[in-house]
């Protein structure tokens, strides 16, 4: 299994579903079986939940910085 093929996957269905997102939040576990449709081992669970943590931190941080640009380039 390729985790960070995994971790891609996740990221893309949680970006775009806000219930996913909170149940992600609240129970990582059971977002990611549902999303992946598989009961995976708890070591693999473990690296694509910090994965999937860090792309969405990671995705945050890019679109605050994205709007601070385009407010600064106004006149």
């Amino acid at each position: 299994m390729d985790i960070k093929e995994q971790i891609t996957k996740v990221v893309e269905k949680i970006s775009g579903d806000k219930d996913l997102q909170e149940q992600f939040k609240t129970e990582p576990v059971k977002a990611l079986e549902s999303i992946l449709g598989v009961d995976l081992p708890d070591d693999v669970l473990d690296k694509v939940i910090q994965g999937v943590r860090a792309k969405l931190t990671a995705e945050k941080a890019s679109d605050v910085m994205d709007s601070l640009k385009g407010f600064l380039k106004k006149p």
